[in-house]
């Protein structure tokens, strides 16, 4: 497995988003979930990715129980910032929280560091200077060795890095996502803060095997995602025909093709696939093996995916981008 650095954190050019394991994309199976974390350190993936709402708390158990006794294979990263209740969600950045919710992850997860902590969301009514005071109380605590933000804006990004350094940054980024093209990246750049990609296979659509949206039930995230509904199905359903039709010219699946697309974008960009199931893993680790020239980016280019994506990310995109 090769590596990459974000920032100052060396880790696996491919990491896991380990949040379905647990929820939003139909019923999880914790045994095959610990197998697949199993399998990917033995790949050498180390970068493993939770959040304390995911769950909400199960999945930083579930990593924490994958993990005893492998801690050293891992850069483990988890988040803070969303607080649920029920069906209800709030963003929380007050510094009293912060050092509470940290505390409460170490516990979970099993370990006395993380080694990546994530600002989940801005609080729009707390100075994020303050939030980032308390996590840099936790990295002098030595609780936290690296920190990070996730969908911030970039003038957060800009006042959060001036009380500590971000070492990363956590957005949406695929080939049907490019908003952090446009001021993102080359703020990161700028500022020597690496890109973690969650979602680099548009939930799924990516891959190709996404047909119809008969196939979600009622506990899957993307039955309500407006990318996934309606006419809006049908025209995202015609991109991937065309992603599948350049990737079988490469002799690679369209999941290992659009993976290859975001790991060719740079060196500092590492995108974190979600799977629970081996299988997928493996199939998502061959990617590296998928070399793109100059040539097939072009190709790619030339699709317009991003700027002919139909729907929404979200629907509702209030808590992104404070």
């Amino acid at each position: 497995m090769q590596n990459r650095n974000l920032g100052s954190l060396t880790t696996s050019a491919l990491g896991l988003g380990c949040m379905g394991m647990s929820e939003f994309y139909g019923p999880g199976d914790d045994a095959e979930s610990v197998a697949t974390i199993h399998r990917a350190l033995d790949l050498g993936v180390t970068l493993l990715d939770t959040a304390d709402m995911y769950g909400p708390f199960t999945n930083e158990q579930l990593v924490g129980r994958a993990i005893a006794g492998r801690r050293d294979e891992v850069v483990l990263a988890t988040k803070f910032g969303i607080q649920r209740d029920g069906g209800t969600r709030r963003i929380n950045g007050r510094p009293e929280y912060v050092r509470q919710a940290v505390d409460a992850s170490l516990q979970r997860l099993g370990v006395d560091h993380i080694d990546l902590y994530y600002q989940h969301r801005v609080d729009p009514a707390v100075p994020v200077e303050e939030t980032w005071g308390a996590l840099a109380e936790a990295v002098a605590a030595g609780k936290v060795r690296h920190l990070g933000i996730s969908e911030a804006s970039p003038d957060s990004v800009r006042r959060a890095h001036a009380v500590h350094p971000i070492t990363a940054g956590q957005y949406e980024y695929s080939l049907w996502t490019r908003e952090p093209d446009d001021e993102i990246i080359p703020l990161f750049r700028e500022l020597g803060i690496g890109l973690v990609a969650y979602s680099p296979l548009g939930r799924g659509f990516l891959s190709g095997e996404i047909t119809s949206p008969s196939q979600f039930g009622a506990d899957d995230f993307r039955a309500t995602n407006p990318r996934f509904q309606g006419e809006n199905f049908q025209k995202n359903l015609d991109l991937v025909a065309e992603v599948q039709q350049i990737a079988a010219a490469k002799g690679a699946t369209p999941a290992q093709l659009a993976l290859a697309w975001v790991l060719a974008q740079g060196d500092d960009i590492v995108p974190i696939p979600g799977t629970k199931r081996r299988t997928y893993l493996e199939q998502n680790a061959a990617a590296l093996d998928v070399q793109l020239t100059a040539d097939d980016l072009a190709a790619i280019e030339k699709l317009s995916i991003g700027r002919n994506v139909a729907g929404a990310r979200y629907a509702e995109m209030g808590s992104l981008n404070k």
